[in-house]
């Protein structure tokens, strides 16, 4: 038996098939376009559908016998569709800066303070429902038309299986969920004037959504009995690969966002999270929550770095040619596509501090590094008071085939790190979901064992751990000192 994870991003998409042991078979991958302009940031839901499946039909023509799929996505874009399920419009990503106006509407109609109480999500634009709202007043000929509203797991499931349901963890994304009774909020889709029957139904994470559609079948070559799973968001389907199944863990994504995803055995502090805008997200385990501390540029700085300053070296050569295992004493903000979290802040520029002429390509390099760890030392520090009480790290991403960076990050934090074999969590959450789905594996446990491997762990280090606090001391005050001039 055959099982397989589809993990749908901003710019690509991947299915990556495991058998019955938790092993890797095969994997597949295909990009599809986005476009970034000042009035807007879309992509096109019928190339990314495309794609999904090209690359299903690839997996298929080796591995005809999947017997299950799950789906996981990223959030906040979503698409209105007509009755037949094709878009009608490109869809806008989180980072498009439409629906400002509409979020603030619904923040003077509810309040920031009760809209985060009820979704778990401190009020802002990037959430789907003020982009609903600014299609529904923009473009009201595509409103009218719309017969269902898909996020893009949803949207997915639904063309290969015809079944309109969302898992809790991807609904969240709207900014119009209830965390508590895990429903959508009437009363948020009321007061952004939103049919909330357009919605999917939402289930719990890793629930089955049928059979693929004898269509669907036919276009990708799948067997008919091929069960489809809703898995969910990301960064859930992530923490779920990396094995993080209680609060005394937390994942390190390493991606080209970096990712510190805490596990909660209890609602969090809402009032906490919101002041540094923490996403309260529903997990896996039902009563156990996970937040998002992120920035936005974490392994796509460093590789801006190597890009830009390596010339044709490698990662690997980049690192080696500091030759200490030291603090560079540079500063780097790491906000080079915007302020996440604690700040939010999508104007922030990055920089970086305390060049010289005799600075060097590898230090530059390096100070990214230290840049991104010390943002997510900020991030940590903010959620100290939110009920968190991890003791170490599992590192899932490809940042985490890097032993100097996991090193560091173990020496900034003062946490024990474990680097897991698989660069693709996401697509091992989806499948191990998808095995408890189809009967080939009994519980995350049993999933675990047999699909989550460990590499190596990092310890921290007394005498790093001390030089890198007076280098953070510093780096706590890079964001206010530079924000007002840029």
């Amino acid at each position: 038996m055959k099982i397989a994870g589809l993990d749908i991003g901003t710019t690509g998409c991947k299915l990556t098939v495991f058998d019955e042991n938790g092993d890797q078979l095969g994997k597949a991958y295909r990009d599809y376009p986005v476009r970034r302009a000042v009035s807007g940031h879309e992509t096109d839901i019928s190339a990314m559908m495309e794609s999904v499946f090209a690359v299903i039909g690839e997996m298929a023509a080796r591995y005809p016998d999947i017997a299950g799929i799950g789906v996981t996505s990223f959030g906040e874009t979503f698409v209105m569709t007509d009755g037949a399920g094709e878009p009608l419009h490109n869809a806008m990503l989180y980072t498009d800066p439409r629906g400002a106006e509409e979020c603030a509407e619904l923040i003077r109609k509810l309040g920031a303070d009760h809209i985060a109480e009820v979704t778990g999500l401190a009020p802002h634009e990037m959430y789907s429902i003020a982009k609903m709202m600014w299609i529904k007043r923009r473009q009201p000929e595509v409103f009218a038309a719309a017969k269902r509203i898909h996020l893009i797991e949803d949207f997915v499931v639904w063309h290969l299986t015809h079944k309109a349901q969302i898992d809790y963890s991807l609904a969240t994304r709207t900014m119009a969920f209830d965390i508590r009774t895990l429903t959508w909020s009437r009363e948020i889709f009321d007061a952004a004037g939103i049919d909330v029957s357009l919605m999917s139904e939402p289930v719990p994470t890793g629930t089955r959504a049928g059979n693929i559609t004898p269509e669907a079948a036919r276009k990708t070559g799948l067997s008919k009995g091929c069960v489809i799973v809703s898995v969910s968001h990301d960064q859930v389907a992530a923490a779920v690969g990396a094995g993080a199944f209680d609060g005394s863990v937390a994942v390190d994504g390493a991606g080209t966002v970096e990712c510190l995803t805490p596990i909660y055995d209890s609602l969090p502090d809402i009032d906490v999270m919101k002041k540094g805008f923490f996403s309260v997200v529903p997990y896996v385990i039902p009563g156990k929550y996970v937040a998002y501390a992120f920035s936005y540029t974490g392994g796509a700085l460093i590789q801006w770095a190597m890009e830009t300053f390596g010339k044709g070296e490698t990662n690997a050569s980049m690192e080696q040619a500091y030759g200490r295992d030291e603090p560079t004493g540079l500063l780097v903000l790491p906000h080079f596509a915007g302020a996440a979290t604690p700040y939010m802040d999508t104007g922030s520029k990055g920089a970086i501090l305390g060049l010289t002429t005799a600075t060097t390509a590898a230090e530059i390099y390096r100070a990214c590094m230290e840049g991104v760890a010390c943002e997510m030392r900020l991030n940590y520090e903010a959620l100290s008071k939110s009920g968190i009480h991890f003791t170490r790290l599992n590192a899932t991403g490809g940042g985490a085939k890097s032993r100097v960076w996991m090193q560091m990050k173990a020496d900034i934090l003062n946490l024990p790190i474990t680097a897991l074999k698989t660069a693709d969590a996401g697509t091992v959450g989806s499948a191990m979901l998808t095995g408890i789905a189809v009967g080939l594996f009994r519980d995350l446990d049993d999933a675990a064992a047999r699909m989550v491997q460990e590499m190596e762990t990092y310890a921290p280090r007394a005498e790093m751990h001390e030089k890198y606090m007076k280098i953070y001391e510093r780096y706590r005050a890079v964001y206010s000192a530079v924000r007002p001039l840029m």
